[in-house]
């Protein structure tokens, strides 16, 4: 969700990438869910690994999850690192309408970090 509101909310001042340690392989559909009823564009996204993206470099990194943050390789050109720590929605307990419930909260938590780090002053 966050490389989708990442490149929206951007306008072209980032192109986020969202890879992972271990990619479950597809995009969870409650996240799709979610970023659709939000306004966002769901069209290509996938589940990416972040060995897809081994001896790029990147002017930022942003972990989203506490495991990540641990695990996160080193990259090319010591880039940037930040940690914005946010609930895995995909662990959401109860019903379709519940988790989606986690998925929305979650989502509007990753907006507002990504709108008040597009307002800092660089």
């Amino acid at each position: 969700m966050a490389e989708v509101m990442m490149n929206q909310l951007g306008r072209g001042a980032y192109e986020a990438v969202s890879a992972g340690a271990k990619p479950a392989g597809y995009v969870h559909p409650l996240a799709v869910q979610t970023l659709k009823n939000l306004g966002y564009p769901v069209q290509g996204l996938r589940s990416k690994s972040w060995d897809e993206f081994k001896g790029q470099s990147f002017n930022l990194i942003v972990t989203v999850c506490d495991n990540a943050k641990e695990s996160c390789p080193v990259w090319p050109g010591n880039p940037k690192t930040l940690h914005w720590s946010f609930e895995d929605p995909a662990h959401a307990q109860g019903t379709d309408e519940q988790k989606l419930s986690v998925f929305l909260k979650i989502a509007n938590q990753i907006e507002s970090r990504i709108n008040a780090f597009l307002s800092e002053p660089e």
